[in-house]
């Protein structure tokens, strides 16, 4: 049984900055600016906040003490599982409103990854430690395998001489979120179309992953202020975006993906389960989703684990405009990862929160009022939340 009861914790306010690649701004900037505008959302002085949960490499919780002029912080937490952060963060979130530990709780996440932290950079601050460290360095690092895109490959080939599916879906996945981000003029890729004819020239970086099922890499940051649901209403900001239910999901040996026992299990495919459980919904009756796109071939992977299709028939499911603006599951109607920005999905609730506002402009899904979103991070942790208006 979960100890969180439905509609208790609610998004009040949203924030970020601009999505670049390329800025004079460190990642603690990005952050705070996106912070204080989630404050300002929400409509409550930044110094009011009295609890943090932080997902990002920079960033600690003096420094948005000072930063916010926060004179009570009654409760942090630092979130260190990848892509799946943010999400996993505003679980957290939930949890510390609805248990009184804390009454407004900011969750935020931001980084400079275009700017800094780059491949081969020798300027790029502290090494990133993944999780077994020990298997990389040892048994990975030396023989090559030094980016997330080749440890996903094992995944993803596996996947397809397990279940046969096409490639196909991976060419929807990524030509569907171009499409939406046109939509969106916070998109990095707003102006840049991509026809089929682009993505089938698009160079192969490791198989199956073309450039083109690779995610961005950009400079930001966004945030997002947590608050119980009745305090939401009275607060006097925008209209708040009610949270029916979160979880939080890991892979077995979630450090050892080459030895899992199955090697295609993911952490979102615990979480799910207990989310709409919690929520007391069908997968049906969603109106949309924002699913973690790191690659392509993740958001596929998660469909089928969430529980939308058996394994192997994401391809099948995607097809036919079911995921466009206007289909039966508009997905990712902000670009996603893949065409808006990577700000590790944090941009991806404050779309959901937009959605059900009904502010997302051209890319609003008519009448939504129940969406999904999720996050993956590392090699296979898993989040989930699951909310309405």
């Amino acid at each position: 049984m979960s100890g969180y009861q439905p509609d208790t914790a609610a998004i009040a306010g949203i924030g970020e900055t601009e999505y670049t690649r390329g800025t004079d701004k460190s990642g603690l900037q990005l952050l705070m600016e996106a912070s204080l505008k989630a404050c300002a959302d929400a409509g409550i002085e930044s110094d009011a906040v009295d609890g943090l949960v932080m997902t990002s490499r920079v960033g600690t919780n003096e420094d948005f003490v000072a930063g916010l002029g926060i004179t009570d912080l009654k409760f942090h937490a630092h979130i260190k599982i990848g892509g799946a952060s943010p999400v996993a963060g505003l679980h957290l979130a939930c949890h510390a409103v609805a248990s009184g530990i804390a009454e407004r709780v900011l969750v935020s996440a931001g980084r400079n990854a275009y700017s800094s932290m780059r491949l081969g950079a020798t300027d790029s601050g502290p090494r990133v430690v993944w999780p077994g460290d020990d298997i990389r360095r040892n048994l990975e690092y030396p023989y090559g395998m030094i980016a997330p895109m080749q440890w996903y490959s094992l995944h993803a080939n596996r996947w397809f001489h397990e279940t046969n599916a096409s490639r196909e879906g991976m060419a929807t996945v990524a030509l569907n979120t171009r499409r939406h981000a046109h939509l969106n003029p916070r998109a990095w890729f707003r102006d840049r179309p991509m026809s089929r004819e682009d993505y089938d020239a698009s160079p192969m970086l490791v198989t199956p992953f073309k450039l083109l099922d690779v995610c961005l890499e950009t400079d930001g940051a966004a945030a997002i202020l947590v608050t119980r649901a009745d305090a939401a209403r009275r607060a006097g900001g925008k209209p708040p975006v009610y949270v029916a239910a979160t979880a939080e999901g890991h892979p077995d040996s979630p450090d050892d993906l080459s030895n899992r026992p199955d090697i295609l299990g993911m952490g979102i495919g615990k979480a799910a389960p207990r989310a709409l459980d919690i929520a007391g919904i069908r997968l049906d009756e969603l109106d949309f989703a924002e699913i973690y796109d790191c690659f392509t071939f993740i958001v596929l992977r998660q469909l089928e684990e969430i529980g939308f299709c058996q394994r192997g028939e994401a391809p099948d499911f995607v097809a036919n405009g079911r995921i466009a603006l206007g289909g039966e599951l508009p997905l990712n109607t902000h670009g996603g990862l893949l065409s808006q920005a990577h700000i590790s999905g944090m941009n991806h609730v404050v779309e959901a929160v937009r959605q059900l506002r009904g502010d997302a402009g051209q890319a609003q899904v008519a009448g939504a009022h129940l969406g999904l979103v999720t996050g993956y991070g590392d090699f296979g942790d898993g989040a989930i939340a699951i909310l309405h208006n």
